[in-house]
């Protein structure tokens, strides 16, 4: 049975599952909490990380709560975005 991480996480289950895998606890509940219809799906219609520019990539840093953002080269923000 999973154990219950409170309202914030909707699907515990997967939650501990993700976070078994390693991913963060705010990725892991991201993922968890997400609408079932928009999990699994690849290929987005944002294009690669590449192809963004340097303040795209900042917004969208900025968004997912990276820290230290502002010292980010374009290379590393889309490398964070990446990895987080």
């Amino acid at each position: 049975m999973a154990k219950s991480h409170g309202t914030q996480v909707k699907d515990d289950r997967q939650y501990e599952a993700l976070r078994r895998q390693g991913m963060s606890k705010n990725k892991a509940a991201r993922i968890a909490n997400s609408p079932r219809s928009k999990t699994g799906k690849k290929g987005g219609k944002s294009g690669k990380y590449e192809e963004w520019s340097k303040k795209q990539l900042y917004d969208k840093a900025k968004q997912v709560g990276i820290e230290g953002r502002s010292k980010m080269s374009k290379g590393e923000l889309a490398s964070a975005l990446r990895n987080h």
